[in-house]
């Protein structure tokens, strides 16, 4: 998930901000401010209520920060990139560049983040006790604050796939079973169960209870489960179904080429409104020297096209990830999600002999779908 709002960096990793996570924020300070701290402690004035209710708010999200470095720490230790932290309505999303290759490394950072969540509930509590004889605001802080983290680690380890303990319980089935994919169905499958499960239970309390909210809330959060659960296996089986493919049976052979001296007003007149193609190789004197795109020609304002040559906006080579003909499919996959990346220059001895972008993925899973072998 992209963030929206970036708020800097923790450890070298961007930290950010959803648009819904502002929805959230505003519902948790307003039922502190007007339901939970009154009901607990009776009689503070209104500038009381709101102003610990901000403040226990802004520590919650701090902690649901934690949480996900929890998994992320473990992450990098095990040589996988995380490439961003990012609040949203449901929490936190720690977003890594590639899945565990063992199921050890699977269960760890799996578990990482629902002990951090769980060890912040415990300080709290703890410092609940030290202060509640001294100060009733920060006796409020403290107990909800280890509440709500108690809550986040034990909701979090329910076995429901994408979530900390569906992952948990797809590294042990991955142990036992010994095949990644098989564990990511059962797992998954469990995981939408649960989902449909939190949906049901969500119409229950709206129609017996008579509680909109609460429902509505509930069959929300299960809707949301049982579609991360779909995606996520939908994921692992675009994967399996790329297994033995190799790259230069999905690229595009004899990639288009654009000198450098090309100025971009002639190379979107002439070149990409003809012939739709997105990518191009750029090539002096029969040597390729780097790679432009849509994505590079769209930062540079339209006014400024004509005084602007493609040499001046490419990629360097020396920046240009490649993958060679005879690899793996699923290499190049896993070499475009860890950069961002669109599409990947596939090279033949010293020579670019194609591109592969994942549009060329995206028409073999459609092809093999149709044929039912995938």
């Amino acid at each position: 998930m992209s963030a929206s709002i970036r708020l800097g960096r923790i450890l070298g990793i961007p930290i950010g901000l959803h648009y819904t996570w502002f929805v959230v924020f505003v519902l948790v300070t307003g039922m502190l401010a007007t339901s939970y701290f009154p009901d607990a402690y009776p009689g503070w004035s209104n500038v009381q209520y709101y102003g610990i209710a901000l403040i226990t708010s802004l520590i919650f999200f701090a902690s649901i920060v934690a949480h996900e470095l929890g998994h992320s720490i473990v992450a990098m230790r095990n040589g996988i990139r995380v490439k961003s932290i990012t609040l949203f309505v449901f929490g936190g999303v720690a977003q890594i560049s590639k899945e565990a290759d063992r199921p050890r490394v699977e269960f760890t950072i799996a578990i990482a983040g629902p002990l951090v969540s769980a060890a912040l509930g415990g300080l709290f509590i703890g410092l609940y006790f030290l202060v509640r004889d001294a100060s009733d605001p920060a006796a409020a802080l403290c107990f909800y604050l280890g509440e709500i983290n108690l809550s986040v680690a034990i909701f979090n380890m329910i076995p429901g796939f994408p979530l900390d303990g569906g992952r948990v319980f797809r590294s042990l089935v991955w142990a036992v079973r010994g095949n990644f994919v098989r564990a990511t169905r059962i797992s998954a499958g469990l995981g939408r169960g649960i989902g449909y499960l939190f949906i049901i239970g969500g119409l229950i309390v709206v129609l017996w209870r008579h509680d909109l909210v609460s429902g509505l809330w509930i069959a929300f959060i299960g809707w949301f489960l049982e579609n991360a659960a779909s995606a996520s296996y939908q994921q692992v089986a675009a994967r399996e179904a790329l297994s033995g493919v190799r790259v230069e049976e999905i690229m595009t052979p004899d990639p288009p080429i654009i000198p450098g001296r090309v100025d971009l007003r002639t190379l979107v007149e002439s070149y990409i409104a003809h012939t739709g193609k997105r990518c191009f190789i750029v090539s002096d004197f029969g040597e390729w020297r780097g790679l432009v795109s849509l994505t590079d020609i769209r930062r540079v304002p339209r006014e400024r096209w004509a005084e602007t040559r493609v040499a001046d906006i490419m990629v360097a080579k020396e920046k240009v990830a490649t993958v060679r003909r005879e690899e793996d499919a699923l290499r190049a996959v896993a070499l475009m999600e860890e950069l961002d990346v669109n599409q990947l220059p596939v090279v033949g001895g010293n020579e670019i002999v194609g591109l592969v972008a994942r549009d060329n993925i995206l028409r073999l899973l459609q092809t093999k779908k149709r044929l039912g072998t995938a």
